[in-house]
């Protein structure tokens, strides 16, 4: 019976065989060098490929050089990187361009991972693809497709089965990194599934993969169970006055330094009425979240001081981050004068040059 190290040395030689023929043709995957593949490995995290491909190529084409990114303003980045969520990405991959602006490239996995926003698995693959160097990037798509190789029933989630795999790893890693690195993430994403059970017909490793020859591809990964998400309500007000729309900067928490529309935590408010509709919402004829609304603009200050605050419309709506989910209920409301307290912008001026997340998207759809 082969050993562990033996059977990941032969899946090895299969993947480098398959990969090049299977590959995905990737936009990072052309004219690599290590701050393209930065910008790459940043944009990836925690955001699905589809999503990133026409982002990734616009904000090379505004900011080409790691030179042109730090000395861009916070406000350029981010709004070069609106839509893509999770933005302390985008500070981060501004912080490290600044570094290799200032200090050059760094050549080792330690010098990778002291740059902002790098981690482990970003710095091993990194150093794999742009600098040659027999670094693991494990993932959990990586223990995914290893753990129905091996037939390991560790659980993924603890960091010392994490550890164990990129030691394994390390010992049987081929001389052409780049290709190996990125061929475990291609199967990963292409074959060997996350989500519905692995296309196992095409896999290389068919002949190889302990899960599969047992017909158990099914109990790989193991994972702990999930925390539940907090859940926070949100009311959210999208003001307008003579064409204009009231922003202002997020002090804190998530979105930190973005654009948003005023917003707060609700005061406490019957639930709305079963059956009430947007229209209802809007009219505001019987419907208690709207005088939710009306109480909260004229006794709680977000349209302190301006008279004939009249709304317009209203809906819900839900946005779900990683660890929380915002339950917000917005309005589009009219106001006859501009509050001091915010930014005070046209429908053109947002879309050009403020980053309003895609959490609001759903009120984002009145300004116009």
């Amino acid at each position: 019976m082969q050993t562990e190290t033996e059977i990941l040395q032969a899946a090895a030689g299969m993947l480098l065989a398959w990969y090049p023929a299977h590959r995905r043709d990737l936009p990072w995957r052309q004219n690599r060098n290590f701050y393209t593949v930065l910008v790459s490995e940043l944009m990836l995290q925690q955001t699905r490929v589809e999503a990133v491909k026409e982002r990734y190529v616009a904000f090379l084409e505004k900011f080409p050089t790691e030179e042109e990114l730090a000395l861009a303003s916070e406000d350029e980045v981010m709004k070069a990187w609106e839509g893509l969520g999770y933005y302390t990405r985008a500070r981060n991959l501004q912080k490290a361009a600044k570094t290799l602006f200032a200090e050059g490239t760094p050549r080792t996995w330690v010098g990778v991972k002291r740059l902002a926003g790098v981690g482990d698995y970003t710095a091993g693959a990194i150093s794999s693809i742009a600098l040659g160097l027999k670094e693991p990037a494990v993932d959990g798509n990586v223990l995914r497709i290893l753990t129905r190789l091996l037939a390991d029933g560790s659980v993924v989630d603890d960091p010392a089965v994490k550890k164990r795999f990129t030691e394994m790893l390390r010992e049987v890693y081929p001389d052409e990194t780049a290709d190996f690195c990125e061929g475990l993430m291609e199967l990963g994403a292409t074959v060997c599934l996350p989500n519905g059970a692995p296309l196992c017909d095409r896999c290389p490793w068919n002949t190889l993969c302990r899960a599969h020859l047992s017909g158990e591809e099914a109990r790989y990964p193991v994972r702990a169970q999930k925390r539940a998400r907090r859940v926070e309500n949100l009311e959210v007000f999208v003001l307008t006055c003579n064409g204009k729309y009231a922003l202002r900067k997020r002090a804190d928490g998530l979105l930190k330094g973005l654009w948003e529309f005023p917003n707060r935590t609700p005061p406490p408010c019957p639930p709305p009425t079963e059956g009430a509709s947007d229209r209802d919402l809007a009219e505001g004829a019987s419907d208690e979240d709207s005088s939710c609304f009306t109480e909260e603009a004229s006794d709680r200050g977000l349209a302190e001081g301006s008279a004939g605050f009249r709304i317009l419309a209203a809906k819900r709506a839900k946005h779900v981050f990683t660890h929380v989910e915002w339950q917000m209920i917005g309005c589009l409301a009219e106001v006859a004068e501009e509050d001091p307290r915010f930014v005070w912008v046209t429908a053109e001026e947002i879309r050009r040059e403020y980053a309003v997340p895609s959490a609001f998207k759903a009120f984002s759809q009145w300004v116009h």
